[in-house]
């Protein structure tokens, strides 16, 4: 393998991008990966709950139902070969799949999924709600949650279907650590949070062997997983942000698969026989939002102005071109209930005359913040250029992933430039992300963009919301989850743009990698090289 070093970076300042393909130098049994990795706050299953952390999360642990490659559609058994549902109960009794162990050779026992689910409640970090959504508190937790020999029984509160319930069990924190093992490595009372941070501790088809924020995540393969060895013995995942830095490192052989270059880049790659590209369309959804607990952004004129100033067209015929396609609903197209209808466009005069009926006066400032990478600057500019027209005038801020997401977080942002993916795949996931928001309260912190924004949703959204999840039939919960987009598209300080789609270059000797609509189906215990 060729060495990748600071001094590599710094080159590409000087190398022109176009360079002569080379025979891939990577070892036939490792799997190396250019991507920007720098959102990841936290690799443990129970606070990890970005898109690069997702990716992490999937390799490495296994649920007791979960979406598996090669078919990323499908609920497919996990560590449960089997699962009993009681409606009428609100009960759903797993079976565990017979001599699993986790990589630290501990079996998995029944005990460990209790505890596991457990432990994300009580800790209620980021991705906590996504299980307590089902009625479980760590007062009441052992009381719904319960092993009896090789299975599990578990229970539920509230209006929701059963079929909700295994969606929201396949979702990440869902994910099943070995019980034994994090405790002992427990410090403080953290349950083993801080170590989990730099170890692994699941079934995955890979384990943990060295993670550097910012720099690297080193994986070795699982031999005894129960689904089969990886024919890669390792993955590397090197932090690269620079999408030229990516596109040098392909084509001299240094990276096996860069996932983050752009549009010209991709072109230009596929003119080289030995790379191909993929196109994955995501679940993600691209989005512009105002922070409501600033009250110079209250006025909703501000908010439908907003839809008229964003450049759609241009920026997915230039730059965005391949990346994304005009989408502005907040649940993604493709799926079941959701709104494909794109009424806004770019129309300068349009949003002047409704600033001036609702009284907003311009000149006005706001600070944007957004990631510092590709393609999120560029969309940064666009919106500057755009807003300036109608005299608001935006102050870009450029940060890394975390330092955005962190900021978003505590709600002390003006404007954000971000992006949104299902936490699990349920329309009610961004339903209540986008058009939900019972408690806008400092202290009721929740992961969500309405309550991110400040954004106290009128009670007719909220009760809208909770009717939809409650709905047994199918096709009228479907209308219900549209017409709450149609209501959220027309008047939120949430401006939704774009869909993404996701461009992966490699080597033509790179198969079987899987990239479904979100980073939690991200796989590569599929991938092999010739």
């Amino acid at each position: 393998m060729k060495i990748f070093n600071a001094a590599l970076i710094a080159a590409t300042m000087l190398v022109p991008v176009s360079v002569t393909p080379v025979q891939a130098a990577t070892p036939a049994t490792a799997l190396v990966v250019a991507e920007n990795i720098d959102d990841i706050v936290s690799i443990d299953p129970a606070e990890a709950y970005e898109f690069s952390s997702g990716e992490y999360v999937t390799q490495t642990y296994d649920r007791l139902v979960q979406y598996d490659a090669p078919d990323v559609q499908k609920l497919a058994p996990g560590l449960a070969t089997e699962w009993k549902v009681d409606d009428d109960a609100k009960t759903i009794t797993f079976t565990l799949r017979d001599g699993v162990k986790f990589t630290s050779g501990n079996p998995v026992r029944a005990e460990d999924v209790v505890y596991s689910w457990k432990r994300v409640v009580v800790l209620n970090k980021a991705p906590a709600f996504i299980l307590t959504q089902l009625g479980w508190t760590p007062e009441n937790f052992d009381s719904m949650v319960k092993a009896d020999g090789n299975t599990v029984v578990a229970k539920y509160t509230g209006d929701m279907s059963s079929a909700f319930v295994l969606n929201v069990l396949a979702s990440r924190p869902a994910s099943v650590v070995d019980e034994v093992t994090v405790k002992a490595n427990e410090a403080s009372g953290d349950m083993g949070n801080a170590w989990l941070k730099a170890n692994s501790a699941g079934t995955g088809p890979f384990m943990l062997k060295a993670f550097r924020p910012g720099e690297i995540l080193n994986l070795a393969a699982n031999p005894d997983y129960f689904g089969g060895a990886p024919a890669m013995k390792s993955v590397i995942i090197r932090h690269v942000a620079e999408a030229a830095t990516q596109q040098l490192l392909l084509e001299s052989g240094d990276v096996d698969i860069a996932k983050n270059l752009t549009p010209d880049q991709i072109s230009g790659i596929t003119t080289k026989g030995q790379f191909t590209v993929e196109t994955y369309p995501q679940a993600a959804v691209h989005f512009l939002s105002l922070n409501q607990k600033d009250e110079a952004l209250t006025n909703p004129a501000i908010w439908e102005a907003a839809r008229y100033l964003v450049n759609y067209k241009g920026m997915t015929e230039s730059f965005l071109k391949g990346q994304m396609e005009i989408h502005q609903a907040f649940w993604p197209k493709g799926f079941p209930g959701s709104l494909d209808d794109n009424p806004y466009t770019y129309d300068v005069a349009k949003a002047k005359q409704i600033l001036a009926d609702g009284g907003v006066k311009t000149p006005m400032d706001v600070t944007l913040d957004v990631i510092n990478s590709t393609p999120f600057t560029d969309m940064a500019q666009s919106l500057q250029a755009g807003f300036a027209e109608a005299g608001i005038n935006f102050k870009i801020i450029p940060g890394t992933g975390s330092q955005v997401i962190t900021k978003y977080r505590a709600r002390t942002h003006e404007a954000m430039l971000l992006y949104w993916g299902p936490d699990f795949m349920d329309p009610d996931s961004n339903a209540k992300a986008f058009a939900f928001n019972e408690d806008n309260s400092d202290g009721n912190y929740q992961s969500t963009t309405t309550w991110r924004n400040g954004w106290a949703v009128p009670d007719e959204l909220n009760k809208e919301t909770k009717a939809a999840l409650a709905e047994a039939d199918p096709a009228k919960r479907n209308e219900m989850y549209i017409d709450l987009q149609k209501k959220v598209q027309a008047k939120s300080p949430i401006i939704v743009m774009f869909q993404a789609a996701t461009q992966v270059a490699m080597g033509k000797n790179v198969s079987g990698y899987v990239n479904g609509a979100t980073s939690d189906f991200v796989y590569y215990r599929l991938v092999t090289k010739k």
